[in-house]
């Protein structure tokens, strides 16, 4: 699954964005190796949620290019690369009555095609994709019984069915409490350096990701801040509050 160290999985170039007269996005440019897990910071309304949408293919570029596995991301088709796990906690009713393993099997639709019987390499698939985040022993339970973290856990593994190069998550510890916030994080580790996806995580959780990620982008419409992680932990309080426009502490946590 793990492309090229000296290939890039994502190239932004120049990227600017704008709603109306409003600027959301000026002049970004950033680039994501394969295998990387790069965590992307900034205050509300700094533009995150505007870049992921491009990166997406949700929104087209005004100016700048993007590309994608090579590929400019206007003629990009082979979106089965990608997975992406939103805000659960604020968009999915947890009484949706759908077990845990058809809620992964639906991860599956845009290869096996709408309506159609999962066959028995199809289900074997689905199971994987549970044991890889421990949630195999739940697949004949409701969704909606789950906990927040649990759900998380099934979310990813609907993520992960179609066999993904790139996991792009969107603040997924919202609705985890925060006993499983640290566990959560191990679990992304693992995805990570055990089974070699590439990740992108939209994160307000600034201390915690640093001893998990392996780069770091500050976003606040320009991109103040883009390298390692180390780079990124040896910040002052002075660098990383010009970015975020307030007082900001960079409290580093070792699970």
């Amino acid at each position: 699954m793990k492309g090229p160290s000296n290939r890039l999985i994502i190239k932004v170039d120049n990227l600017s964005y704008k709603y109306e007269k409003d600027n959301v996005l000026e002049h970004v440019s950033m680039e994501i190796p394969y295998g990387a897990f790069l965590g992307l910071v900034g205050p509300n309304g700094s533009g995150k949620s505007t870049l992921l949408k491009l990166l997406l293919g949700l929104l087209r570029p005004q100016q700048g290019e993007i590309e994608l596995f090579g590929t400019d991301i206007r003629s990009f088709k082979a979106w089965d690369k990608i997975g992406f796990i939103s805000q659960k906690a604020n968009s999915f009713n947890s009484g949706f009555p759908a077990t845990v393993f058809e809620v992964v099997s639906s991860g599956l639709t845009k290869k096996i095609g709408l309506f159609k019987f999962l066959r028995a390499e199809h289900r074997k698939k689905v199971m994987t994709a549970l044991d890889s985040v421990d949630m195999a022993s739940f697949a004949g339970r409701n969704i909606g019984e789950l906990s927040g973290g649990q759900q998380q856990r099934v979310f990813i593994a609907r993520a992960l069915v179609s066999d993904p190069e790139l996991l792009i998550l969107d603040e997924p510890t919202v609705g985890v409490d925060a006993q499983h916030v640290s566990q959560f994080y191990e679990l992304l580790y693992m995805l990570n350096r055990e089974l070699n996806i590439t990740l992108l995580m939209v994160t307000h959780d600034v201390g915690t990701i640093t001893d998990k990620i392996t780069h770091v982008a500050c976003l606040n419409k320009f991109l103040h801040f883009h390298g390692d992680a180390e780079e990124y932990r040896e910040m002052d309080d002075n660098q990383l509050s010009s970015i975020y426009g307030h007082g900001v502490q960079l409290i580093s946590h070792n699970h």
